[in-house]
């Protein structure tokens, strides 16, 4: 439910980002042996329903998402032009039936930071994304290989709180 609402207001942002000189792709790390309906063949047919203008990536073995310590869908994540991580965080505060409408504010803070050339802003709390568990594929090693230390608990906890 969390990519569904989102799909268009992703696709709106990306045409919008991208003349300025912004690159985006999206890169779904979902099992196709669980999860068929996520799979390369599907996930063209959503691309062009949805109009995206960036390519749409399958990482079939699962490694980009463990890489980047990703955990669930959709993650956001922005490197600046030295392909540094500017921001890891949610799109914007909108949930399936919370009622807030889908902005992309959050990412688009982060955005226009770095089209700046700038740091986020002061006042601005960015915040984890949240959505459904990454499908992982079954078997031993199946999920991350990695498990937050204390202080990175801590930092998560920090930015949840409003």
């Amino acid at each position: 439910p969390f990519v569904v609402m989102l799909k268009g207001a992703i696709a709106a942002l990306a045409m919008e980002y991208q003349p300025r000189g912004v690159a985006v792709l999206a890169i779904s790390s979902n099992s196709s042996q669980t999860h068929p309906q996520d799979g390369p063949d599907k996930m063209a047919k959503d691309a062009t329903a949805n109009g995206y203008t960036f390519s749409y990536l399958f990482d079939e073995s699962q490694a980009v998402a463990k890489a980047y310590r990703a955990a669930c869908t959709p993650e956001f994540y922005l490197f600046d032009a030295t392909l540094k991580l500017t921001y890891h965080g949610q799109f914007d505060d909108a949930r399936p039936n919370n009622g807030k409408a889908v902005t992309g504010a959050d990412l688009r803070v982060a955005l226009d930071a770095a089209l700046a050339g700038s740091a986020l802003p002061a006042e601005f709390r960015p915040r984890p994304s949240i959505g459904c568990n990454i499908k992982w594929h079954p078997g031993p090693g199946a999920r991350l290989s990695w498990q937050p230390s204390g202080e990175e608990v801590m930092q998560q906890e920090a930015l949840m709180d409003p």
